[in-house]
């Protein structure tokens, strides 16, 4: 008997095969691991949630909004949601708060379960008015009309619990951060969850039985599905770059750790931390490219065999395409020279080409869309979990979606297919390889031509008083005048300004494509992304460059000063 389509599928067939093997630890108090979830228990308590759910309305299609932290309450209440067929709604930890709203607002929820907190936030500031049940992961159900606890004793006994989902049933509303643009609810199908499994079983060879570190939490949410146990990091989840590399160190040796996910932030903690992680054969980083020589660091901590993989992919689209660090840390050289940065190879079945670059709705593919090979263009998709449309967000999914018509009749025929722009620039090398060149919507257009942000940045990047740096456009598109924000490593001061400044212009007239940025302004610390503390925010970035450009405080090439 073949598995319903549906992510939570998996976990009564790994529960009746090892019910006392560890599905999730989380810190308590103190950081103290005492809190533990076994694959058994956590289908029969999911079971008891699920059946609870339902008693109390909460059925097939019922967009239900998450606001509960990574604790055992999160994994039992999202795969009873799954198993009820209910639809999860959640909100990235990155999204402005601002925005929040409206993005609860948008969902058009029919629940609201949260810890105390979210249901005291949403009493006060009329989050999701539109959810008429509330249910509080607190001992009292106050501002709720049940606690988690109550739901979980009323479906006690009720039995297993799955329901028949369709592989085009919606499984879930992600939000993406809006860091680079306005948040918007993703729309998850179950084949797209289901997807998304099977390929990151195949790109990574994931066995059951790991151990995982999880540093970011949603990503834990696939580990059940994979027959791992989840160690949930004591950490901020939000502020990977704050996160305090002894406690790392101490739960990952106490839990024999076989693989990390974290984003480039959280590898540059590691990495200056310096100490051996013995244990770990497979690290993850993802949400922004990972500098060279932080793979560099991280592969010397590890044994010699383990493997360093930084996928690529977006919440539309996961995962893209794949690179092992050590053929990452080979092209660092090209990177630096201006290639962009190397994200490796399209992960099967996914089809990814590259068209040209615009700013248009494409309602139908065409091959003509299509640029010549080597060519810097937009990055599209076509895969198994590539989704198809965000929710109630018309405009956005037809600047995102390409509609791919099948080709013939017959039983050999294709499908239609939803092909997902990546709002990525890229292009493809001479080996397959595939090569990030930054977000479309932060690129440089002059009156001379394009520049794309992971293209010039490396270059300026290699000096070594320099921490980052980040691309800006000046005035209006088509006639902009680039200029580099740049951040300087600690403890060196004003003074050295001016020195520094005539030593990245010489460095950028090195190269042809870097050659018309000459002018630069310092910055003391950049504005980031929330999730991955790596994002840079160019947006803001270059509204501050423009003010500084004004006020006579960028350094410009010697004649060219207002």
């Amino acid at each position: 008997m073949t598995e319903a389509c549906n992510i939570a599928a998996a976990l009564p067939r790994l529960a009746a095969e090892a019910p006392d093997r560890i599905a999730m630890r989380c810190p308590g108090r103190h950081g103290r691991y005492g809190v533990a979830l076994s694959y058994g228990e956590l289908d029969r308590r999911s079971d008891a949630i699920a059946a609870g759910l339902a008693r109390r309305g909460i059925s097939r299609g019922s967009r239900t909004v998450v606001m509960v932290r990574p604790t055992p309450e999160f994994f039992l209440l999202m795969y009873a949601l799954f198993k009820v067929g209910a639809v999860p709604v959640l909100v990235d930890p990155g999204i402005d708060k601002r925005a929040l709203k409206q993005c609860l607002d948008e969902a058009e929820p029919d629940a609201f379960i949260g810890v105390p907190l979210a249901m005291f936030a949403r009493a006060l500031l009329g989050w999701a008015k539109a959810a008429r049940l509330r249910i509080t992961t607190g001992r009292r159900a106050r501002l709720a009309d049940a606690t988690l606890a109550e739901v979980e004793r009323e479906g006690a006994g009720a039995g297993p619990q799955l329901t028949a989902t369709a592989p085009d049933d919606v499984a879930g509303i992600l939000f993406t951060s809006g860091s680079t643009g306005v948040p918007k609810g993703v729309v998850y199908r179950h084949r797209h969850f289901v997807a998304q499994v099977d390929m990151l079983r195949g790109a990574f060879g994931i066995d059951a039985g790991g151990v995982d570190f999880p540093t970011f939490p949603p990503f834990a949410l696939f580990d059940p599905a994979l027959g791992l146990t989840s160690v949930i990091p004591d950490m901020d989840p939000t502020r990977p770059a704050k996160a305090d590399p002894r406690k790392l160190h101490a739960a990952i040796a106490r839990f024999g750790v076989t693989q990390l996910f974290g984003s480039p932030a959280l590898m540059r903690v590691l990495a200056g931390y310096g100490e051996p992680l013995p244990t770990i054969t497979r690290v993850t980083s993802a949400g922004a490219p990972v500098p060279a020589d932080v793979v560099a660091k991280m592969r010397g901590l590890l044994p010699d065999d383990a493997q360093f993989w930084t996928p690529y992919g977006a919440t539309e689209c996961l995962p893209v395409a794949v690179i092992e660090g050590r053929e990452l840390v080979t092209l660092r050289e090209r990177t630096a020279a201006g290639a962009g940065t190397c994200v490796g190879r399209p992960v099967p079945p996914n089809e990814v080409r590259i068209i040209r670059i615009s700013d248009e709705a494409i309602a139908e593919w065409s091959d003509a869309l299509l640029v010549e090979p080597g060519q810097v263009g937009e990055i599209t998709v076509a895969g198994p979990s590539a989704t198809d449309s965000y929710f109630n967000r018309e405009a956005q999914t037809r600047l995102a979606k390409i509609l791919e018509r099948g080709d013939g009749d017959g039983a050999a025929a294709a499908a239609d297919r939803i092909v997902h722009r990546m709002g990525d620039l890229g292009w493809f090398d001479a080996e397959s390889r595939l090569w990030f060149c930054g977000r479309k919507s932060q690129r440089v257009v002059t009156a001379a031509g394009t520049l794309c942000t992971e293209q010039v940045e490396p270059v300026f990047d290699t000096h070594p008083e320099v921490r980052r740096t980040a691309l800006v456009g000046i005035g209006e598109r088509g006639h902009q005048r680039p200029l580099l924000c740049v951040e300087l490593r600690s403890g060196i001061g004003k003074s050295e300004h001016a020195r520094i400044a005539g030593e990245l212009r010489h460095l950028g007239e090195g190269f042809v494509h870097t050659a018309a940025v000459d002018t630069f302004a310092f910055h003391p610390a950049f504005p980031v992304d929330i999730r991955h503390n790596a994002k840079i925010g160019r947006e803001k970035l270059a509204a501050w460059a423009a003010r500084e450009l004004r006020r006579g405080r960028a350094f410009e090439p010697v004649g060219q000063e207002a």
